[in-house]
């Protein structure tokens, strides 16, 4: 799959709605970038951005924004909220998919030597673009804001990384760099300003200073109040929400507010937020609350309800998190997204692809979904509540092994595409059929690895198909036989494809390693489901 950059542009500008909509025209009207969100305050007079593209398409759809605000943002005109430093702020660049912080890098890079080259104004890099430590952090390198850029820029240790050290007064100076995921989160509190902020300085990793640290490590924070809707918050940034989850930031400011007896009235995620993240934050209160969730859709409803994301506006989950926006972007072409009308027909057409590896993924996927059907049909009936707790821990397999095999179906067709492509490379010299040659060997052992991954995943579910059996709803005796025999299908239709495709691998330990490994898998199936339909049949 190719590379995906998301890019954040922050812009001093959020109450024009002309200048808003124009820098997001230029952002989506950009070959390659896709705009995921457009988010501006009123009280902070700032518009958050984000969009995904190539690395190349990054930076151009960035550099196409900064040349929309660049007559249309004054800075000696703004106030705001929000602390800033230049009419496009900062520009942070993060990896999303196959990309690397690396690649992020050099898109700073790259979009900040070319910004600089052609509105002639100060870039500075931070984060993970950074050249010196002591412009890592931007709130380093934002001290003092937009006022104190004229003496800043006169000082040699604050000399732009690209672009003249000279003030520029309609634009300031833009911060651009790279960096993981930052959740810009803010808890809603009925209470002034000072009290909201108190909380800030509590939990914000820089606390209250060198001397007063806060609790939480990556958060940065403040307090203010939004007369809009007429409450405080305390804002955060959280930089690292592996190491920082969403729920600790949440829980620690309820603590602190409790202490205070400050009501706390919901929260607010300012922009995206990737998935992992609200997932985490439903396995916290799913193990806190021994509750019993494996539908995605419902731990996202249970984080909207915990958190009370929709206290200030509908939090729609479509919309707000970024795997689900750019997933609905690239969903055409996806033989998952297609009807199983549309499926079976595109299997029945006159192409190579999708063949019986997508379909053996297929059924594969359909088989774990019929294990997790028949928990479904038991957990929480009365007359089966004595296997509750086997429920619990049997259908999670199935529930996530179903969604793993799904993502397959795309896989195996992908893989074998990897091999066509190479066939169609040039081999006009040596050097070409050389290139050609490993191009194709590859492909060939991705074609391979795709179907002995899917048997992989199948042979970890024999054992949990059988005490589903054991276990489950009788009624349903039938549906977990027709899931034993179309897992056991899904293996056979995993070893032909294996084979088929190992005969014109060159590296013979990779052959015998993989066909002896496929042999095994193949008569674990054979083995696991001649017992689970023994066990079935006992069942009455």
């Amino acid at each position: 799959m190719a590379k995906l950059v998301e890019c954040v542009p922050n812009f001093s500008e959020g109450r024009n709605k002309e200048v808003i909509d124009a820098i997001a025209g230029a952002i989506s009207s950009t070959d390659g970038c896709t705009l995921l969100d457009v988010d501006p305050g009123t009280s902070t007079n700032r518009t958050v951005y984000t969009f995904v593209g190539s690395p190349q398409a990054a930076v151009e759809g960035a550099l196409n924004a900064a040349r929309a605000a660049f007559t249309a943002i004054d800075m000696t005109k703004h106030t705001g909220e929000h602390p800033r430093t230049g009419a496009m702020d900062v520009c942070p660049f993060i990896p999303v998919r196959n990309a690397t912080m690396d690649d992020c890098v050099a898109c700073a890079n790259e979009f900040g030597r070319r910004l600089a080259d052609i509105l002639q104004v100060p870039v500075y890099l931070y984060g993970e673009a950074a050249r010196t430590e002591s412009r890592r952090s931007l709130p380093s390198v934002r001290a003092g804001e937009y006022e104190a850029l004229p003496e800043k820029l006169r000082k040699s240790e604050w000399a732009p990384d690209y672009g003249p050290a000279t003030f520029v007064p309609s634009w300031g100076a833009t911060v651009t760099g790279a960096r993981k995921f930052l959740i810009a989160y803010n808890v809603n509190l009925l209470s002034t300003k000072e009290q909201a902020h108190r909380i800030a300085l509590d939990i914000r990793e820089q606390g209250r200073g060198k001397d007063q640290p806060g609790l939480l490590k990556k958060v940065q924070g403040m307090g203010w109040y939004l007369e809009e809707s007429n409450l405080a918050q305390v804002s955060t940034n959280i930089l690292d929400f592996e190491l920082t989850p969403l729920h600790t930031v949440y829980e620690e400011i309820c603590r602190d507010a409790r202490d205070l007896n400050l009501p706390v009235v919901g929260s607010q995620i300012v922009g995206l937020l990737p998935l992992k993240a609200v997932l985490d934050c439903a396995d916290f209160y799913i193990q806190k609350e021994k509750l019993f969730i494996t539908e995605e859709e419902h731990k996202v409803r249970l984080v909207i309800s915990k958190l009370g994301l929709d206290s200030l506006g509908l939090f729609v989950p479509k919309e707000r998190i970024i795997e689900y926006i750019v997933e609905a972007n690239q969903d055409e072409g996806r033989l998952v997204s297609l009807s199983l009308q549309q499926f079976v027909r595109s299997v029945g057409a006159r192409t190579a692809a999708p063949g019986g590896g997508s379909v053996s993924a297929a059924i594969a996927a359909m088989g774990a979904a019929l294990g997790c059907m028949v928990g479904q049909m038991t957990y929480g009936k009365r007359q089966f509540e004595a296997v509750d707790g086997v429920m619990r821990r049997i259908i999670p397999p199935f529930h996530k092994a179903m969604n793993e095999l799904l993502v397959m179906v795309d896989a195996d067709s992908t893989a074998f595409n990897s091999y066509m492509a190479a066939l169609k490379m040039p081999r006009s010299t040596p050097d070409d059929i050389k290139r050609r040659n490993e191009a194709m060997q590859e492909g060939l052992k991705k074609a391979v690895r795709v179907p002995l991954t899917l048997a992989e995943k199948v042979t970890a579910l024999w054992p949990t198909l059988r005490e589903m059996v054991q276990h489950g709803n009788v009624a349903c005796k039938s549906d977990a036989q027709v899931a034993a025999k179309a897992l056991e299908t899904a293996v056979y239709g995993a070893y032909y494809n294996v084979i088929i495709n190992l005969k014109d691998i060159t590296d013979q330990s990779f052959r015998s390693t993989v066909e002896e490994r496929a042999s095994a898998l193949l008569k674990e199936a054979q083995e696991s489901v001649a017992m689970v339909l023994e066990t079935a049949s006992q069942r009455h």
